[in-house]
């Protein structure tokens, strides 16, 4: 009947309203469950990549004192070869650098077309520079060192603490053409542009992370002048910035100690890399002479900015690790030398130095007010403690941030320091702010950039970026990926570096030689040898396999990774130790090569490796330290390329060789 049909209707229709009800609340609970997956490879990601870099900060500490121990043990170790001593420690300071007008001297040849600059700079001369970096053209060095020399007198002039109105905070990576054009912009605008000091520029961490070699390459000839005049321009460049007088600017935090009053009659000049009569922050050693019979002394520069800075610690804001107390220790000393030296852990190179404490009470208050300027971070804990993940600095308490604030009138905090994944991130209810603005830090799609515009009210907006190579914009879960592959690479390679600690340790389990051992065993072992606060069971499917009973095949952790180029003549003792500590190596092998021509003497390479060795404790015989020596001195000329060196000791993942491997074979089958 008629009213059958619409009571069936009806019926028909609620089925169907309820049939998608439930698959709405189907597709939304896939939804979620895969949000929530993609958010928890999203954090793991974000914390290998995290410990990989805190751990790289406490590997620093070995290459740091390795230099205390060769002033103690050199001549003990070494007799009477070469000087690597003044190699490594002295600064070579050239008297023509000091000359107010030696870029005079240099004469620009009619071929070169790159810009030509006039000082006092205008705008067509920035204008110029942008264009030309644009166009992948190089400053000519004698345009270079003027510029340098520019900056350095205006800077001479500013106080330690630059007070201005109304701006925006950004922290930027530097590089030959970001730090010309950041002078250049200074010179034009000196009443609009202002720059903090930050913590990264120093002689060594130029070294290790390429300013140093990208100079040297761009400029062959005046490549160590510009290189002595940027740190001497470093070190006056101002510590802090406060805008409006209700907002600080600094390039890492404060502490229970910080003194803005005092921090103002500094002279910050002091902190310099290349003056012999000044003391340095972040030097690699001072050794009294009455206590130990040296003399000379590295003092690389610190600097970073609160406009622009250079960054790469990321400690985690306001969630640190417990802090053990910071105490002086001794330097190691040798039976011919018999003498210490009570000395402090500092930073340098995100790291640990050792430097004794100033004797003045003055000079030792003033050098504690820029370190915990330049390296401290929040945390969420009441207090302040000693920054031991940096080796300098504190962890600071939002009481201390309240009390500094309070003391002279601020309403805000605002420094860098640290990557995070958005940009920026506010602690200590919103009276400390974190920016970061290099995007893409850790990998593609790791984290975005930002920046900060304050306007009259002081209210600060923040603005947000991810820069990309591609137009097309990646989505969550690509980043997501890209990222992932890149954090366990770099977690592999660990496991690689060490892996006769982590096989010790697992056999330590594996008593019958099973390969295998249970998956709190493996998680156990990882986490005592590598000593990365890391998931490890949720991680152990990335990084190892299972046998059919549930356990772990241990030695399937290293299967996908193996040497660069094989060196038959390496022992396996050797071949590891270099792995581990290869970017030390590296750093040495750098300051050892003062022309930067790519090439060491045998002999230089040979004691410098034993000081190595004997200062890491490793148990390697002269005998296979000469053979390396000799396997690598390619061509029997006396000198060793280190470049290929290093490369045969870089750890290579399998996956990357078969594709190399099928790139050759497509490239030869279509020859």
């Amino acid at each position: 009947s008629e009213g059958g049909f619409s009571l069936t209707t009806e019926k028909s229709k609620t089925w169907d309203f309820v049939v998608a009800m439930k698959a709405a609340v189907l597709i939304q609970r896939w939804y979620r469950r895969y949000m929530a997956r993609l958010e928890m490879r999203r954090r793991y990601t974000w914390n290998i990549f995290q410990s990989i870099e805190y751990a790289g900060e406490q590997d620093q500490l070995q290459l740091s004192s390795f230099f205390s121990f060769m002033l103690d043990n050199y001549t003990h170790l070494n007799g009477n070869g070469p000087d690597l001593i003044s190699q490594l420690l002295d600064p070579v300071v050239d008297p023509w650098i000091d000359r107010d007008t030696c870029y005079n001297l240099i004469t620009v040849p009619e071929s070169y077309n790159g810009p030509r600059l006039s000082f006092p700079l205008s705008v067509s001369d920035t204008n110029a520079l942008l264009s030309a970096f644009k166009e992948q053209q190089t400053l000519h060095a004698r345009y270079v060192l003027q510029l340098l020399y520019e900056t350095k007198k205006l800077l001479k002039q500013m106080p330690n603490i630059i007070h201005l109105s109304t701006s925006y905070t950004k922290e930027i990576t530097i590089c030959v053409e970001v730090v010309v054009l950041l002078f250049a912009y200074f010179l034009l605008y000196p009443d609009y542009m202002h720059l903090n000091r930050g913590n990264h520029e120093d002689h060594i961490m130029n070294l290790r992370y390429g300013f140093t070699k990208e100079v040297m390459q761009k400029y062959k000839t005046h490549g160590r002048e510009i290189l002595q005049l940027c740190q001497d321009v470093f070190s006056f460049l101002p510590v802090a910035t406060v805008i409006d007088g209700k907002i600080l600017i600094v390039h890492g935090g404060i502490s229970d100690q910080t003194d803005l009053d005092f921090l103002s009659s500094i002279e910050r000049h002091k902190v310099n890399g290349n003056n012999h009569d000044r003391p340095s922050i972040l030097t690699l050693v001072f050794c009294r002479k009455r206590r130990c019979g040296l003399s000379r002394q590295e003092r690389p520069p610190s600097i970073s900015s609160s406009s622009s800075s250079s960054s790469s610690s990321s400690s985690s804001l306001c969630s640190p690790r417990t802090p053990s107390s910071l105490s002086p220790r001794p330097c190691p000393s040798s039976p011919s030398m018999p003498y210490t030296i009570s000395v402090l852990q500092v930073p340098f190179l995100d790291s640990f130095s050792s430097v004794p404490l100033p004797s003045p009470p003055q000079h030792e208050r003033e050098w504690k007010q820029i370190v915990d300027i330049l390296w401290s971070d929040p945390k969420m804990q009441e207090g302040c403690s000693p920054n031991t993940f940096r080796g300098g600095g504190c962890y600071f308490g939002p009481d201390i941030t309240q009390r500094l604030l309070l003391q002279h009138g601020l309403q805000l905090l605002i420094r860098s320091h640290e990557c995070k994944q958005d940009g920026y991130e506010l602690c200590h209810d919103g009276k400390v702010i974190t920016i970061f603005s290099a995007s893409n830090y850790y990998e593609e799609g790791s984290n975005r950039g930002a920046y900060i515009k304050l306007g009259k009210e002081l209210v600060p907006r923040f603005y947000q970026y991810q820069v990309s190579r591609t137009t097309r914009k990646p989505t969550l879960t690509q980043r997501v990926r890209v990222a992932e592959g890149s954090a366990f690479r770099a977690l592999k390679e660990k496991l690689f570096a060490h892996r006769s600690e982590l096989m010790t340790g697992f056999q330590q389990y594996d008593q019958n030689n099973t390969g295998s051992v249970s998956v709190s065993e493996w998680a156990q072992v990882l986490e005592s040898v590598l000593r990365l606060d890391l998931p490890w069971r949720t991680l152990r499917q990335h990084l190892t396999h299972l046998a059919p009973d549930g356990s772990v095949e241990y030695r399937s952790c290293f299967e996908d990774m193996g040497p660069g180029i094989p060196l038959p003549q390496v022992t396996p003792n050797l071949a590891e130790t270099l792995f581990r500590y290869r970017t030390d190596i590296e750093i040495i092998f750098n300051i050892i090569d003062k022309d930067h021509s790519g090439l060491i003497s045998i002999e230089e390479f040979r004691h410098t490796w034993r000081l190595f060795s004997a200062h890491l404790g490793v148990n390697i015989d002269d005998r296979a330290i000469d053979d390396l020596a000799r396997s690598i001195d390619f061509n029997k000329d006396g000198s060793i390329d280190f470049t290929e060196f290093l490369e045969a000791f870089r750890v290579v993942h399998k996956l990357d060789k078969d594709q190399q491997l099928n790139v050759k074979l497509d490239g030869e089958k279509f020859s």
